[in-house]
């Protein structure tokens, strides 16, 4: 479908500008990933639009939302509510492409909308730099005509499955394109759609998606100690391959499926263990119920706005809020910091009887991030907390490294208070 935008920018850098604001409008494309009106798309699409709207495919208009974005891996949801189901484009894999296999981009081209272009695979695995805030990993190259407008849409192979995701051109460059690999974005798209972050709810499965051409499964890890799936009775290398009613190919699929549900609800999975299916039932938790705990999967998600501000009033929303003093991470101590973060604040106090201290929270510990957001200076955890939809995120996520370990609680928010 097709994504238009509307944000506001000023003319302060017009030669003739009067300073005042105006209306720039914006197009992309987006891919629907769950028929209740979930759609992916770039981030750079939906990054700081005033509005957006939808055009599917027979004429019919939806106002759009955004739900999650990555920055750094330029993806996003938006969600539209849809007067029925939605049909969901089959995502095939990126693992067995091959160069010269033939491909079709589908976008808003220019704003022409609905527009199909075909090429070939022309190279995978590139890296490229797009500018000095935006670089890709991995991504597949094409010569199919992808144009400003197609951000966002499928990549497709023969067989009309989603092989990646339309991400960027080259400036002055003909017919050399690139997309996002559909199994990176798979991952991206499951963390975008947790529901953790959607619904505040909490399954403690751990899993790994196994995309080898035809054979794409999602086998399951250790769960986590105590959670609602070691409850349930999974155990490692189960794979699972249904979720209530959604068939279940990789972490995307058990999310979705699971989204919508609340605690206490239990959902069926259909599972395969030793080459025999049985059904295990999983009751999902509420996640302030939840003790902390490791977490081995990339966090947080989205990098916040890093606007310069007066530190006081941070501190002290910091202090009052959350019930830690927080301080730059000395150059002494950066060394703790893995390559997963950029960077963290240091926890110097924490006061008793506190959100934070009620949740394990402990001095000496770093701070790297809150809900989806790095916290990589003062300025990204004022983003946090006077934002404002802060109310939406309660309880809030946070993420610490302690030693060697990334940990992870919630801390619940007295938004009155503030």
């Amino acid at each position: 479908m097709n994504i238009h935008s509307e944000k506001t920018a000023r003319t302060d850098d017009s030669l003739f500008g009067s300073g005042k604001n105006r209306k720039v409008n914006g197009m992309g494309t987006g891919i629907v990933v769950d028929p209740r009106g979930y759609i992916v798309t770039n981030h750079h699409v939906i990054d700081g639009v005033d509005s957006l709207r939808v055009t599917m495919l027979d004429g019919s208009t939806y106002n759009a939302r955004v739900i999650s974005s990555n920055q750094s891996e330029d993806l996003a949801i938006i969600k539209i509510d849809a007067t029925k189901k939605l049909t969901v484009m089959p995502p095939g894999t990126s693992s067995d492409l091959m160069l010269g296999e033939t491909v079709i981009a589908v976008g808003n081209a220019f704003g022409y909308e609905h527009t199909v272009t075909s090429g070939i695979v022309s190279s995978l695995s590139r890296d490229v730099e797009v500018n000095e805030k935006q670089s890709y990993k991995n991504l597949i190259q094409t010569d199919a005509s992808i144009n400003p407008g197609n951000s966002g849409g499928p990549l497709l192979n023969l067989d009309g499955e989603v092989v990646g995701i339309n991400v960027a051109i080259r400036a002055g460059a003909q017919r050399i394109g690139f997309a996002i690999p559909i199994d990176d974005a798979r991952k991206i798209i499951a963390d975008l759609i947790s529901t953790e972050l959607l619904d505040h709810t909490y399954h403690g499965i751990l899993a790994n998606d196994i995309k080898q051409g035809d054979k794409q499964m999602l086998v399951l890890n250790t769960p986590v100690e105590n959670s609602p799936a070691e409850k349930s009775g999974l155990k490692k290398d189960d794979i699972v391959m249904k979720a209530g009613s959604v068939n279940v190919v990789d972490r995307a699929d058990l999310e979705r499926a699971l989204m919508g549900h609340k605690a206490g609800d239990t959902v069926d999975l259909l599972i395969r263990r030793e080459e025999k299916t049985q059904t295990v039932q999983i009751t999902l938790a509420d996640v302030t119920s939840v003790a902390r705990t490791t977490e081995p999967v990339s966090a947080p998600i989205v990098r916040a706005q890093n606007n310069e501000i007066s530190n006081d009033p941070t501190l002290e929303k910091t202090w009052e809020l959350l019930g830690i003093r927080i301080s730059k991470l000395p150059d002494s101590q950066k060394h703790l910091i893995n390559s997963r973060y950029e960077g963290g604040m240091l926890i110097e106090e924490v006061r008793p009887q506190s959100p934070a201290a009620q949740n394990g929270m402990r001095r000496g510990d770093i701070l790297v991030g809150l809900h989806i957001w790095e916290t990589v200076n003062l300025s990204n955890v004022s983003y946090v907390l006077s934002n404002s939809k802060l109310s939406t995120f309660n309880p809030l996520k946070f993420y610490i490294l302690r030693k060697n370990e990334t940990l992870y609680g919630h801390l619940p928010l007295n938004i009155t208070s503030r």
